[in-house]
């Protein structure tokens, strides 16, 4: 079981806590001269007042868990060459017009979504969670407009887990439908509150009775979820699930899901400047690629190509290069990392040689 943030700091899996954001008039005065000297970047940072300063940096958290070191490891593929400095929450990139802030990864949504943050990296859970709230307040429950919330650029595969509905799992409860109308724990009330509206909706309109109040009562727990059902505070809740370890151990079962989710790159829908946005956007591409695919490369006899390159189709074509030998030529492709196994066996058997995988490092592909 996943939690996006706990009493002693710990993270796993869905909670990246870096948000990355086009520098603005705003927040370059609250840097201040103190941040300029510290982080060595003068040149990005005015001057600030005291003030602004403070209002600034209320909403700064530290960034900790087992995702960060992930989403480091993307930045630096990207380039993007920065230094955090011991106990602040922001930095200053050195080779692009950028600074880095780490938030809690609850918070990126909002930031990015109000147009203050121009990207942003976090959960999808996160990013439900806060379109199922603004949606609430904003229209009844209905969608959001076309300049509320934000848009999703990458799915970075990573960090996948399910936001799902547990029970008790001696307690006999079956179908979700049993949860209606009783006590449910959660961290996400957005999405439980939606997802038990639709299920009410549906059970109303079957037995024909008009559609009213949410009956199923949600109760906001921060932390410790899965403790709720044995504390008798809950009958059920609606947690993150990544292995499904820590929902066993606490005696629960999960009976269905509200939302997959993975981590993403996230982009405010009025971005103050577009193009660095969309350059920043295509360099994490680029890296999330390289990361997913291996270079394949081995010769083969002229007559037996096309049945090499089925096999290795690549992303748009292979490419192809004579040898000096005129019946024999060598093929490139992108393959897939996680076939890539079973791709050079297929290559052995329809008579390819010299078959070799090559690390790609970063890429630029269509």
């Amino acid at each position: 079981m996943v939690k996006s943030v706990t009493v002693t700091g710990v993270l796993v899996v869905i909670t990246i806590f870096i948000v990355l954001f086009v520098c603005r008039c705003g927040i370059a005065k609250a840097l201040g001269t103190g941040f300029r000297k510290c982080l060595g970047a003068a040149s990005y940072v005015p001057p600030a007042e005291p003030e602004n300063r403070a209002r600034n940096y209320t909403s700064c958290r530290p960034g900790q868990g087992r995702l960060q070191q992930p989403t480091l490891s993307l930045l630096e593929g990207s380039n993007i060459q920065f230094r955090r400095e011991t106990r602040l929450d922001i930095a200053l990139v050195k080779n692009l017009p950028l600074a880095l802030i780490f938030l809690p990864a609850a918070d990126i949504p909002t930031f990015v979504g109000e147009g203050r943050v121009d990207l942003g990296i976090t959960g999808w859970d996160q990013v439900a969670e806060h379109d199922a709230i603004l949606a609430k307040n904003r229209n009844g429950g209905g969608k959001l407009g076309g300049d509320e919330g934000v848009e999703q650029v990458l799915d970075l595969g990573f960090g996948k887990c399910k936001l799902q509905v547990q029970v008790p799992e001696k307690g006999g409860m079956e179908g979700v439908e049993r949860l209606v109308g009783k006590n449910v724990v959660t961290s996400f009330v957005g999405l439980t509150e939606q997802y038990f509206q639709q299920l009410e909706e549906k059970e109303e309109k079957e037995v024909e009775v008009g559609k009213g109040k949410l009956r199923t009562r949600i109760k906001y727990v921060g932390g410790s979820v899965e403790a709720a059902c044995a504390l008798g505070v809950a009958d059920g809740i609606v947690d993150l699930v990544e292995s499904g370890e820590t929902m066993k151990a606490a005696g629960l079962k999960a009976i269905d899901t509200v939302v997959n989710s993975t981590a993403v790159l996230i982009r405010s829908k009025r971005p103050s400047r577009p193009e660095l946005v969309e350059l920043i956007a295509n360099r994490i591409n680029g890296v999330i690629t390289a990361q997913k695919f291996i270079l394949c490369q081995y010769n083969v006899p002229r007559n037996l190509l096309a049945q090499a390159t089925s096999i290795t189709p690549g992303k748009r074509a292979p490419t192809i290069t004579a040898l000096e030998d005129p019946d024999w030529v060598a093929v490139s492709s992108m393959v897939e990392k996680a076939r890539i196994a079973d791709t050079m066996d297929q290559l052995t058997v329809v008579g390819a040689t010299d078959v070799l995988c090559l690390a790609i490092s970063n890429s630029r592909t269509g």
